[in-house]
């Protein structure tokens, strides 16, 4: 267990990430999926192209009135604007934490093909010690729950939950807030309640695991999804029935003692992330605050609008801030669709 001052300092960071109306920008995104993101404007996915497109984001004005924290991929983490300055300066100087994302993508599950296990555990604490020497004060590592007719096994949420718990522990040991991901895709053709289901298994898991390892709870942040049907069972859910059963989940499972939990947007729209957020944060006040930490339904509109070009960055900023000041609204329980015009 480590010592108390330590929890404490730990606890301060994960409630400055979870400052009210603001939330966490993941800009993580790996070699592959950002490359499959510039696809999508037909750029080169090259060093210089992800670093200016990083800086776009990172150096938009007013980003610290809504986004807490900034959860950067190794190569970025590294990188410096134009002028000069690295952008954990840039971060730091705006009052934004810096953050580091330290799995190291995904494999197959050797028993069980279907369903993935999440690599980067070896060497993991010297990672971690020096990404904290280069300012980063908090990291996150995602799990991948599968749901089809035959997963999740029991052995691959068990697995998941025990690596989850490893990387947090080796982040406390560093000084690091570790945000504990596991996601239950949408993909599939599962119902709203077979997500709540699979969503219930792997976060009690979780939270064994994590009390197996003595991980100090107060120094966690999670990240997971909402209870939504599979993209391809047909169900339609409202905002207020996907807040209902989210809210429930987390009645049910989650500890007093952890400071929050931000959302991933996992493959939701814009507007519906924000829709659905602030559907739930209507139902409050909560033991725990509910935010947000996306990446697509943040960087969607201010990528396209970009499109590589320095000419529009200050249009593309300007996406990515009204994107963030919904998101942050939605964090209150006080977002309007109206506002979208």
């Amino acid at each position: 267990m480590i010592d108390q001052v330590k929890i404490n300092g730990l606890n301060q960071i994960a409630k400055t990430l979870l400052t009210p109306g603001k939330g966490i920008l993941a800009a993580d995104e790996s070699f592959g999926t950002i490359g499959k993101r510039f696809d999508k404007i037909g750029l080169a996915s090259t060093e210089e192209n992800r670093r200016a497109y990083r800086e776009m984001l990172l150096t938009a004005p007013e980003l610290n009135k809504y986004i807490s924290g900034v959860i950067m991929f190794d190569e970025t983490i590294r990188q410096s604007t134009a002028d000069g300055v690295l952008f954990v300066e840039v971060l730091t100087k705006a009052g934004i934490l810096p953050g580091i994302k330290v799995d190291q993508s995904t494999t197959e599950m050797p028993e069980s093909p279907t369903e993935k296990l999440t690599k980067g555990l070896i060497g993991l604490p010297e990672r971690l010690k020096e990404y904290a020497a280069l300012g980063a004060k908090f990291a996150k590592w995602r799990a991948v729950i599968t749901i089809s007719d035959t997963t999740p096994t029991e052995n691959n949420l068990r697995q998941n939950a025990l690596d989850l718990a490893q990387y947090a522990k080796d982040c406390q040991d560093a000084g690091l807030v570790p945000i504990v991901e596991p996601e239950v895709l949408m993909d599939g053709s599962h119902t709203m309640e077979r997500c709540a289901e699979v969503s219930k298994q792997i976060l009690t898991m979780l939270f064994e695991e994590l009390n197996n390892l003595e991980v100090a709870i107060e120094g966690v942040l999670l990240k997971t999804n909402m209870v939504v049907p599979g993209k391809n069972s047909g169900q339609k859910a409202s905002s207020n029935q996907i807040a209902e059963a989210t809210i429930k989940l987390f009645k049910d499972v989650l500890p007093a003692n952890l400071p929050g939990q931000v959302f991933l947007s996992g493959g939701q729209t814009e507007v519906e992330a924000t829709v659905n957020l602030n559907a739930i944060n209507s139902h409050g006040p909560f033991p725990w605050p509910l935010s947000f930490s996306y990446g697509r339904a943040l960087q969607d509109s201010a990528l396209a609008t970009w499109n590589g070009e320095a000419k529009n960055v200050v249009a593309a900023q300007t996406k990515l801030i009204h994107r963030a000041k919904m998101n942050s609204l939605a964090a209150l329980g006080q977002y309007n669709q109206e506002l979208e015009r």
